[in-house]
């Protein structure tokens, strides 16, 4: 049995154990593999082996691994997106998770339409931690640009909420955001109406998912505990 492999069965296991652990079904937990800097080797063992979805940071190393890999996989854009970006991203993912402002909304709605693409789904950014260092709107900030986003674009679908949680060694210390992730869900439905399904959360990674998912997690991005630490070039 290859690494990777192993390490799926042991994420999957994980999933399954938060779950029962928060009175959930597995099957509202969807796993996306963070293929970042990994060669196209890994994520054709890692598909072997019964993965759909794979989240990459960057457009182009994205774009560069889509012409090589299996056509049916789902490609998740995680990290940041520029409006100068967006023209090559349009059509090509399953879901953009970076939305963070509405002026990149609205640069994707304009993009979809140029290129004839009825529907990019998104969901936005929240810098839950309030980090300097992170991108995203700020929490109370998001219901208010949902409300924009919906009203002012036509080719959006905007389906929940993204964040990245502190670095932390007790992911314990980390429950907190993802409560808060939810209320954001709440205050989202409250004002937008609740014909308008924006349930996504994807939040927790390779340290924190297994409380993320007890917390309400939809989606999780977990990188180094399928593919190992990651190579990063000098």
């Amino acid at each position: 049995m290859s690494g990777i492999r192993e390490n799926l069965n042991k994420v999957q296991e994980t999933i399954e154990a938060s779950c029962r652990k928060a009175g959930r079904d597995p099957k509202e937990v969807t796993l996306i593999a963070v293929s970042k800097t990994k060669p196209v080797s890994s994520i054709q063992e890692a598909y072997d082996a019964g993965v759909r979805d794979f989240g990459e940071n960057r457009v182009q190393e994205l774009m560069e691994k889509m012409d090589l890999l299996p056509g049916d996989i789902r490609w998740h854009l995680i990290g940041h997106l520029q409006k100068n970006k967006v023209k090559y991203i349009v059509g090509k993912t399953a879901l953009i998770h970076s939305v963070d402002s509405l002026e990149l909304a609205k640069e994707i709605d304009r993009q979809a339409e140029k290129k004839g693409v009825d529907r990019v789904d998104i969901l936005i950014e929240v810098n839950i931690g309030n980090e300097e260092s992170k991108f995203g709107v700020k929490p109370e900030d998001a219901p208010g640009l949902v409300d924009r986003i919906l009203s002012e674009t036509s080719r959006i679908g905007l389906h929940g909420i993204m964040c990245v949680a502190p670095y932390v060694v007790n992911p314990e210390e980390n429950r907190q955001y993802f409560v808060k992730m939810r209320k954001i869900i709440v205050d989202i439905m409250n004002e937008v109406g609740h014909n308008v399904h924006v349930d996504v959360m994807s939040m927790g990674m390779t340290g924190d998912y297994p409380v993320a998912i007890e917390e309400g997690a939809t989606m999780i991005r977990v990188g180094t505990g399928i593919f190992g630490e990651r190579d990063y070039p000098v």
